[in-house]
């Protein structure tokens, strides 16, 4: 356990300084690979097609994609000197967390606004959230942006440190490939419904644990225990109506922490789509985003001494 703290340590200290790999990052082969993978066993959106083949294919797909990896990762491990494991989880532990990367296009989108640069505002938005961002004005620009925030912290960051540390390294590989497919097949439209299904479960099935964890941190260190409090009300009575079943824990307590409301709606494939309440108080604004952000830096503290603290007293 020692040990994974290291690595854990040593994963973060490279996310740090160097951020995702901007060139040959592993996932983007993975995606061509899946990709390929969706071609070969996904039927064309217009057939009729039965779902539960669907369903299947789409488990078939999911076992494919993340089999080889997984089964290379467990043989590496079982072949080499403890010592070069504790690297080895290191480096692919790194990969698994894109934390620097999310801060960066965040603080991207908040220099933006902070100078009425609506359009580019808008462009640096699309590149870390999946709804339509043409019509978004500079209000609705930082809603987006914290929820993004809130949301991609447990997913790029808490998730993969909690299974580290309770699987291992596979457990943190695991959750990244299930991540992406469910990024890249979890659409609830004609050609993905059935097909996604099997991935998006079990990305919720992963993210459950370690986003509840992330809420739970984000009203622990809220800027007063007041917020805290309104943080962990705004989980119990929104959170439930969110269309994510781990996501609404997280963004509706981080936004009760940062005592700010999230969008009322979001265009999705040209229409607006009305969503739940989400927070308290007065609407986001720019600077909420780099609230956020602080909020999320001061919860991963917590989640180091914690960890850490269970680590060398068991």
């Amino acid at each position: 356990m020692i040990l994974s703290f290291f690595s854990l340590l040593l994963a973060l200290a490279l996310d740090y300084r160097f951020a995702e790999p901007k060139k040959y990052h592993p996932l983007v082969g993975f995606g061509r690979y899946v990709d390929f993978l969706q071609q070969m066993l996904n039927r064309p959106a217009n057939a009729a097609v039965d779902s539960r083949a669907q369903f299947i294919n789409g488990t078939v797909a999911c076992l494919l994609a993340v089999t080889p990896f997984m089964a290379a990762i467990i043989m590496v491990q079982h072949s080499m000197p403890t010592i070069i494991n504790v690297f080895i989880d290191a480096g692919l532990l790194y990969l698994c967390i894109g934390w620097s990367s999310l801060q960066q296009h965040a603080r991207a989108v908040f220099n933006e606004l902070n100078i009425n640069q609506l359009d580019l505002a808008r462009t640096k938005l699309s590149w870390i959230v999946s709804r339509e961002t043409e019509q978004l004005d500079s209000t609705q620009i930082a809603q987006a942006s914290v929820e993004s925030v809130l949301e991609n912290s447990s997913d790029a960051l808490f998730a993969s440190l909690f299974w580290f540390m309770v699987l291992g390294v596979e457990g943190a590989v695991l959750h990244r490939l299930i991540n992406t497919l469910d990024a890249m097949w979890g659409y609830k439209t004609k050609q993905f419904l059935y097909f996604g299904r099997f991935s998006a479960y079990f990305d919720d099935v992963l993210n459950y644990i370690p986003a509840r964890l992330t809420a739970y941190g984000f009203a622990f260190c809220a800027s007063s225990v007041e917020q805290g409090k309104k943080a962990l009300m705004c989980w119990r009575t929104q959170a439930k109506d969110c269309a994510s079943p781990n996501g609404g824990p997280v963004m509706t307590a981080g936004a009760g922490a940062l005592n700010v409301r999230l969008s009322e709606g979001a265009f999705y494939h040209g229409e607006w789509k009305v969503k739940s309440t989400m927070g308290c108080g007065e609407v986001a604004k720019a600077h909420t985003i780099i609230e956020a952000l602080d909020l999320v830096q001061k919860t991963l503290f917590f989640w180091l001494f914690s960890i850490g603290g269970l680590v060398f007293v068991f």
